[in-house]
């Protein structure tokens, strides 16, 4: 498999969120939120613990109280991942965070009120050496530029924009991302596509409250993947009403079928018809579930008969291919032994593990000769 993407990213500065750098030519990270009680840090630590193990590069974390301000310290302080804050109006939370050691801050300068305050957030966020993100949202424009505008548009979203960004380029922080979210489609990727022109800062990239998992996966891929295709996105959110983990397989599935990153296992199915060996869709789930653990990248193809199978196996790294009256597998390419149905998912997870395993020997191998 061809492992370069052809897509020529947006040139933007480089700013870290915490260990993750953003920007420049950073991978492009994928995050997602939490969706239990900031209070209860037990439960928030687990989930941030479950979506580390999911890949997640960057959680952020709702804060909209002092008591939350509080619980997020401890949070931090329980976490290996970078968090970020999700803070509106009150700066006070802002700054306390800040001293809590909070690794970027969500917050719109236009909405923290007078000039002394946005300051004093700003101010907090150069000596802790904290980034920040400026969060547009379609569904809370300020009032006037609705009025202005009558409904949200992309020129709406953008004037918002920039508005924020026009205190920070008074106090000349330039450490920030910038996000301009809609649940339209359309209205979001034109937004977007203007914002990218304007400043060279990253771009964090979402279609809000997109859906359900299935539609909001597909209303996501739609519009995040345009952007992405066009270079332009430094950071991902996919927004699903579901497991928060979901988002994050999600915003892999989409990074790694553009050939942006490569995590775990690229797996290539046929939708299985009347012509298969083995029982595709059944077998797929199987390994899908069974190997989510596995984080080095790997191709592996999964066919059930001989008219796509040979082709696909000599492409991947382990090829199945549905044939009577066994089964064949493929290693780098070349036919390797027979499998039969019975053990079918066993065998196969076991040649896959012994695969991930010679990988990262030969990876561990390579960076032992190079230093």
């Amino acid at each position: 498999m061809h492992s370069h993407s052809p897509i020529k990213r947006r040139v933007s500065r480089k700013i870290h969120v915490g260990n993750v750098a953003v920007g420049g030519d950073a991978p492009i990270s994928v995050q997602s939120m939490t969706n239990t009680d900031t209070n209860d840090v037990a439960a928030t630590v687990a989930q941030i613990k479950r979506l580390e193990d999911a890949g997640a590069d960057i959680v952020r974390v709702s804060v909209p109280d002092m008591d939350a301000a509080e619980a997020f310290g401890r949070i931090k302080q329980q976490s290996n991942i970078p968090l970020v804050a999700d803070i509106h109006f009150d700066y006070k939370i802002a700054l306390r965070v800040a001293e809590l050691g909070v690794d970027c801050l969500r917050i719109n300068p236009g909405n923290i009120g007078r000039e002394d305050r946005v300051r004093a957030v700003v101010s907090a966020a150069r000596d802790n050496g904290i980034p920040i993100r400026i969060g547009v949202n379609a569904g809370s424009l300020e009032k006037d530029l609705q009025k202005k505008y009558g409904e949200p548009t992309p020129a709406a979203l953008v004037e918002s924009a920039m508005r924020h960004i026009d205190h920070l380029d008074r106090l000349d922080f330039q450490d920030f991302k910038v996000s301009v979210k809609a649940s339209d489609v359309f209205m979001a990727v034109a937004a977007y596509r203007d914002l990218a022109a304007r400043i060279e800062q990253p771009l964090h990239l979402g279609i809000t409250e997109a859906g359900g998992l299935r539609s909001g996966t597909v209303k996501s891929s739609i519009g995040l993947g345009m952007l992405l295709m066009d270079g332009i996105g430094d950071t991902i959110r996919v927004s699903l009403a579901a497991d928060p983990v979901e988002e994050i397989k999600v915003g892999f599935d989409m990074l790694k079928s553009l050939k942006l990153r490569a995590k775990g296992i690229n797996f290539i199915a046929c939708p299985s018809c009347s012509r298969q060996n083995f029982d595709v869709i059944k077998t797929m789930n199987e390994l899908e579930t069974r190997l989510e653990d596995v984080m080095t990248p790997l191709n592996v193809s999964v066919i059930g008969c001989v008219v796509n199978g040979p082709g696909e196996a000599k492409e991947t790294d382990v090829g199945l291919t549905g044939g009577s009256p066994a089964n064949l597998v493929y290693l780098d390419g070349k036919p390797a032994s027979k499998l039969t149905n019975d053990t079918l998912v066993d065998d196969l997870e076991r040649l896959i593990r012994d695969k991930v395993a010679e990988k990262e020997a030969r990876e561990a191998d390579t960076i032992i000769r190079q230093s």
